[in-house]
């Protein structure tokens, strides 16, 4: 009979984990608590929700670390990247993708597997000690039982930050009069299209009055516990950008360089771009305007941007408390918690941030669990690769001291040979090329393996 590996969680890296495990045989139940329990930020029961942005960030391979992410993931089978391939959105140079069709296509692919059960319930505390092999994927917003759990266990006090969502508006509602349609420097995307955001122009003027705004602005109040708890600094409040000087944000999400709106010949001082959020493009999505102010603000505030003078919003910005393991400290390299081998992590949870992230340390820790139900050592990519950097980080790469969050980027890799001396984005192309080559070598060893 064939091993069953359990998997708590069915977000991206749950998802993605147990399609890996039952691709390559294993008999795999997927355990998700929702509805039967809910979460602060998920709204549906679909598997693989996407609950901040609908976005997958770059899909440019030979240029950008999550591009080449993206690239190692399609090779490696990645159910992730198939749904979202399958249901992109116009979005310049990055992945987005229609969050509702996307998180349907990856529920009714798990559901209709053969070697896949889902399971709708909470797992409170550790899991059974029968379950011999458990994939932990439940993500930043671990139940509390399991939380403390899995703390008591490791001995270690989890690690915190906060993570926040940014508001979607109804495009009807948006003023085209103001608004104008370019992607930056008229960047061709995915879906071939070099005019994909809807830009908002503000000049000097109307940007100084919005910073004011936003720094005096009404924010939520945090319980006494949650103060000490420290941001993601990938993905910081807009507010929060504001208060550290008035020109970081024009140099940040609304930074105004490489648009140009051609019914005029004045440049704006500061550019706020919406992107596509949904297939009918009838939401947009606030693109870098996570946020922690209370909804009355956030309302009374954006509308005072050029262009959503009447907006009407889908969803409003929100705050929720994320939490994750100190991983260079509690895991191995195979993603296994040193204090009881028979857990494995995956996702979020395990400090890498970020969807796609997430789901690629999901899709390792599936294969990992699957060679061990063959009797095998988990087969770990090489440390050139995506896959391999971003696993290296997390296991003993980064300082278990100063431990925060992660996106993957090309400074986890290893560095390039001294000569002869690659810079600039030769530099990032060549580590891309390389990747790639030994991602083909690796696999192949894998398929060979199994064969």
């Amino acid at each position: 009979m064939l091993s069953e590996i359990h998997i708590i969680g069915g977000g991206l890296a749950g998802s993605e984990a147990a399609w890996a495990a039952a691709q390559a045989g294993q008999n795999v139940v997927l355990h998700e608590m929702r509805p039967t329990r809910q979460t602060d930020a998920h709204q549906t029961d679909s598997l693989a929700e996407l609950v901040c942005s609908n976005s997958f960030r770059s899909d440019d391979w030979e240029n950008n670390a999550v591009g080449l992410l993206h690239e190692e993931m399609r090779r490696a089978g990645s159910l992730i990247l198939k749904a979202a391939d399958a249901n992109k959105l116009p979005a310049g140079g990055a992945l987005a993708v229609d969050r509702h069709a996307f998180s349907a296509a990856v529920t009714q692919a798990l559901e209709a597997h053969p070697r896949i059960i889902i399971q709708r319930e909470e797992v409170a505390g550790l899991p059974p000690e029968d379950w011999q092999s458990v994939i932990v994927a439940s993500g930043p917003l671990t139940s509390p039982a399991l939380a403390q759990a899995i703390g008591k266990l490791t001995g270690e006090d989890s690690l915190a930050f906060f993570d926040a969502i940014a508001p979607v508006i109804h495009r009807e509602s948006i003023n085209m009069d103001v608004a104008w349609f370019q992607s930056r420097y008229d960047k061709v995307g995915p879906g071939g299209g070099d005019a994909d955001y809807l830009n908002l122009p503000m000049d000097e003027a109307q940007y100084a009055a919005f910073i004011t705004a936003l720094i005096e602005g009404e924010k939520t109040d945090f319980k006494e516990w949650e103060k000490s708890t420290p941001y993601f600094e990938g993905c910081l409040p807009i507010e929060v950008m504001a208060e550290r000087g008035p020109e970081t944000l024009r140099f940040g999400p609304m930074k105004p360089v490489g648009l140009q709106d051609k019914r005029h010949d004045r440049r704006a001082h500061a550019v706020v771009q919406l992107r596509q959020d949904n297939a009918l493009g009838t939401l947009w999505n606030m693109v870098g305007f996570q946020t922690k102010l209370k909804h009355g603000e956030q309302t009374r505030i954006f509308r005072s941007i050029p262009g959503l003078e009447n907006a009407q919003f889908a969803r409003l910005g929100g705050l929720h408390r994320n939490t994750f393991l100190n991983s260079p400290r509690v895991l191995d390299g195979a993603l296994r918690l040193k204090a009881q081998p028979r857990l494995r992590f995956a996702g979020q949870v395990t400090g890498v941030e970020g969807y796609v992230e997430s789901a690629a340390i999901g899709l390792l820790a599936g294969r990992f669990a699957s060679d061990e139900a063959r009797g095998f050592a988990p087969n770990l990519p090489p440390p050139t690769t995506a896959f391999g950097a971003l696993l290296a980080h997390i296991t003993g790469g980064a300082d278990a001291k100063t431990f925060q969050p992660m996106n993957v980027n090309f400074g986890l890799f290893p560095d390039l040979p001294k000569t002869p001396k690659i810079r600039g984005k030769d530099r990032k192309k060549a580590m891309a090329h390389r990747a790639i080559a030994d991602l083909t070598t690796w696999l192949a060893g894998i398929k060979e393996a199994a064969e």
